[in-house]
């Protein structure tokens, strides 16, 4: 069960295409659009900045790097702090 609150104001236009597309989905309310939306989006973006993508030979050259380093050096020990610091998980 939902208990936040969020209270916004919209242009008249932007309200009302908003809710032909409620209405369009199926959807119960324009609350209902709006929160499915602010999902969706919200997912993505997390998504987006909280992952990284390589191209397979990069990351077959870092994962080679990685198993032929007998210690951590400074510059991998500062990533790592790096990541810490930033909450990458």
């Amino acid at each position: 069960m939902a208990t936040e609150r969020l209270d916004l104001r919209l242009d008249e236009e932007i309200k009302a295409k908003a809710e032909k597309a409620s209405a369009l989905l199926g959807l119960k309310s324009l609350t209902e659009y709006v929160v499915k939306l602010i999902d969706e989006d919200s997912t993505q973006v997390i998504e987006q900045y909280e992952s990284i993508t390589f191209d397979d030979d990069l990351f077959d050259r870092f994962t080679n790097a990685c198993e032929q380093a007998k210690v951590p050096n400074d510059p991998l020990k500062e990533a790592l702090a790096f990541t810490e610091k930033k909450g990458v998980k």
